[in-house]
């Protein structure tokens, strides 16, 4: 009787934790996702009057945004390690704490640097809290299929914030930039109460990778700075220089610690499937032409048409609002037509948009707004059918580390984006010469990155959907990883 009335017990304790706690559980996720995103749409129409307030030059917005994306990128991989190892509830709490008072320093911020160090900063808390985020998730909803549903909400999380960002940032902007930040603290807050409702995370050792994770940060920072200082000091500075020595001595570490490490954090091995090869420079070429309009436009839009950063904001919705709209369709439109094909067709609608915005940017806004549709449209049309391909081209127990290259690749390209296209309009008196340029080089990558997927082969079947495959492993390392490739579909992130 007594085992009888124990198992009963144990239904019930089951049930309310797969019910309320799970809810409450999947709230505190969504909350973070939708606040992760945010910060990296949101800060795009706010730069005109950051600068305004805070002085500095193109340098200083470039590294406003950059911060941010590099630190995130620069950590991801490394960071469902991290919430293995301490428990995802924990490194959840902990980055999501971070995070909350990085945005309050951000918003107090008296000068540029100081923004850009509390940037940086919130970039090292997001990567914290995305896998974590997706571990949560993923040990609230054991069942698959109640999991694929859950991960469809903690999607929208994203999918909210990047369409509202820039109009909620131009909104906010006009009363104070510094509002932007400060707009992250409640969210942040509920997220934390709701997180304390529930229960503690496993943890266990994992390996860590730190000469891999120290070379990949000197890499893509001195890349990055490189590419950043080059637009104000020219390539032949001195600082420029030892900075591209810098980044390229680090990356060849970086390859030499992954092909010889015992546990790398991106193992090369990889890179021996044509598809995965392709899915990751698809995903670096999409970022640069998705990440790098709004950042030139914004600043296009406010500087020489004079927009206010709400109507700025408003030019961005229909772009992204045509995105969010066709992300339903995306997976049907590539089992009807094929990945390869569906992935192509929205490479070369991109490389059209931007080849048209380039070529008549003096037109009425209004016009502009429609144009970078084709943009908004790329995005489901590119990134969910070629992660799909992703996943399903390596095996299951892969599927993680394979969506965190993935991401992370996208990440580098959106910071370089930022890094190379303003340097390109650091000069006022060239700042059309730079736009057209910045736009045109974006088109070429996307065509060139559409000629590659022309060379995707039709993955086999694994057996399982990509999204349980790679949700599978037990810690975060596995789920976590996953976050930024497949929930980004429906956020379009950035």
């Amino acid at each position: 009787m007594s085992t009888l009335v124990a198992a009963r017990r144990q239904r019930v304790d089951d049930g309310a934790r797969g019910g309320s706690g799970s809810g409450v559980t999947l709230a505190a996720a969504v909350l973070g996702f939708f606040v992760i995103t945010l910060d990296a749409v949101i800060v795009n129409v706010a730069l005109p009057s950051i600068r305004r307030d805070l002085g500095g030059g193109m340098t200083g917005l470039q590294w406003v945004v950059d911060g941010y994306t590099l630190m995130f990128a620069a950590l991801l991989l490394s960071a469902g390690a991290l919430s293995d190892r301490v428990g995802a509830r924990r490194a959840f709490a902990t980055g999501l704490a971070v995070f909350v008072v990085a945005s309050a320093a951000c918003g107090l911020a008296p000068s540029l640097g100081a923004l850009i160090v509390t940037r940086f900063v919130q970039g090292a808390a997001a990567a914290v809290m995305m896998p974590a985020s997706m571990a949560l998730v993923g040990q609230a909803y054991p069942a698959p299929a109640k999991r694929a549903r859950a991960v469809a909400v903690w999607a929208m999380g994203g999918a909210v914030a990047a369409s509202a960002g820039p109009v909620l940032g131009g909104l906010l902007t006009l009363a104070t930039w510094r509002l932007i930040f400060f707009i992250n603290l409640p969210v942040g807050v509920a997220a934390l109460t709701l997180l304390a409702r529930t229960e503690h995370s496993p943890h266990r050792k994992v390996p860590f990778d730190w000469v891999g994770q120290v070379t990949a940060i000197l890499g893509m920072g001195g890349l990055t700075y490189a590419a950043i200082e080059a637009g104000a000091e020219g390539l032949t500075a001195p600082g420029v220089v030892t900075a591209f020595a810098v980044a390229v001595t680090a990356l060849a570490a970086f390859l030499a610690a992954q092909a010889r490490g015992a546990h790398p954090m991106m193992p090369l091995e990889l890179f021996r499937s044509r598809n995965v090869s392709i899915a990751v420079a698809v995903g670096f070429a999409f970022m640069v032409g998705y990440y790098g309009l709004p950042f030139v436009m914004s600043l296009y839009l406010q500087q020489l048409r004079g927009l206010s950063s709400l109507a700025t904001g408003v030019a961005f919705l229909p772009m992204m609002l045509a995105g969010a709209a066709l992300t339903p369709f995306s997976a049907r439109i590539a089992e009807r037509l094929g990945a390869r094909v569906v992935i192509t067709s929205g490479l070369i609608l991109m490389a059209a948009g931007l080849v048209v915005l380039a070529v008549v940017p003096s037109t009425p806004v209004w016009a502009l707004a429609v144009l970078m549709v084709l943009v908004g449209l790329a995005g489901p049309l590119v990134s969910p059918p070629v992660t799909a391909v992703l996943l399903n081209s390596v095996p299951a127990h892969r599927a993680g580390t394979a969506s965190g290259v993935f991401n992370t690749s996208r990440q580098v390209g959106g910071a370089l984006a930022v890094a190379v296209f303003g340097a390109l309009l650091a000069n006022q008196a060239t700042f059309m010469h730079g736009l057209r340029t910045s736009l045109l080089l974006a088109a070429g990558v996307a065509l060139a990155s559409a000629v590659a997927s022309l060379l995707l082969k039709t993955p086999s079947k694994q057996g399982r959907s990509a999204t349980e495959a790679a949700l599978a492993p037990a810690g975060a390392a596995g789920v976590g990883a996953l976050a930024g490739s497949t929930a980004a579909q429906g956020a379009g992130t950035r």
